[in-house]
């Protein structure tokens, strides 16, 4: 499950992509729409929220305004993504903003009533890691809701960069079983997993990876290319992509996985009620 990515590296894409990524970012809107739907359906009234990468802060006026209550924490690995989402916030109940990294979040056990992430999860070295600071640090009978890729994202640029050279231009993404697995061995109670695929239309291929660039992500993992692309490959690239072209536009396949699970709150000896009088 462990793959490397350079944190700095990525932190650095992010922060020079703060100003293009609102435009870019549609999918990346739509998914954090979705997922923010899901809490409708849960009965809680926390007091304190995680954001864990916040981003440019599309969740904040939706959770600020269905948890009217509740302290809002903004976490990313940005700084300038997260002095922008922290704007976001109604004007008298500011967000609270703090930079780091998810696989070693800065907070204490038991701190949170909610984690809410958005497609943050897929830049994890260790997902196991990740989900481990999760649970630490949510409260018992806390809730967990999350959005990340799954395989099939990119599925076209994937293949389609292997008939140019044997690099990583695409990250991989985890299945959502293993995802569900790791929620398990993390110690989260009922995981609930499901996934949809989303395609987005393209005139080109070049306009694709542009948008990823606007986001910043177009970091990769180990194995990523050094140096510039050549004329050539950039030509090879755009003939192979060509033949997933479906009238006058290029798919984009992504694969958005879903998920929640618990932490189990732990029932006190004084808590116990048994009737012996049967």
């Amino acid at each position: 499950m462990s793959q490397i990515f350079d944190q700095q590296r990525i932190r650095k894409a992010f922060d020079d992509a703060v100003e293009s990524y609102d435009q870019a970012a549609v999918l990346q809107k739509e998914v954090c729409k979705r997922l923010l739907e899901k809490l409708d359906v849960v009965r809680l009234s926390p007091k304190w929220i995680l954001d864990a990468g916040s981003g440019t802060g599309e969740a904040v006026k939706p959770l600020q305004k269905k948890y009217k209550k509740a302290e809002l924490v903004l976490f990313d690995l940005s700084e300038n993504m997260l002095h922008k989402a922290v704007k976001q916030g109604a004007l008298l109940r500011k967000p609270h903003q703090v930079c780091g990294n998810i696989e070693s979040l800065p907070f204490a056990n038991q701190s949170f009533d909610i984690l809410f992430s958005s497609l943050a999860m897929q830049w994890c070295n260790d997902l196991g890691v990740a989900l481990t600071e999760f649970k630490r640090v949510l409260k018992p009978g806390a809730l967990l809701q999350f959005a990340t890729f799954g395989p099939d994202t990119l599925k076209e640029l994937r293949t389609s960069w292997q008939k140019v050279d044997h690099a990583v231009h695409v990250n991989s993404f985890i299945d959502m079983h293993d995802i569900g697995d790791a929620l398990l061995q993390a110690g989260f109670a009922e995981p609930v997993m499901e996934s949809e695929i989303i395609t987005v239309n393209y005139k080109d291929v070049d306009t694709l990876m542009q948008d990823l660039r606007d986001i910043g992500a177009n970091v990769t993992a180990s194995g990523h290319r050094r140096g510039l692309l050549t004329r050539g490959m950039l030509k090879q690239l755009r003939d192979a992509y060509e033949a997933y072209r479906q009238g006058d536009v290029l798919p984009a396949t992504y694969e958005v996985v879903y998920g929640h699970a618990w932490v189990v709150r732990r029932i006190g000896v004084d808590e116990i009620k048994i009737d012996f009088s049967r």
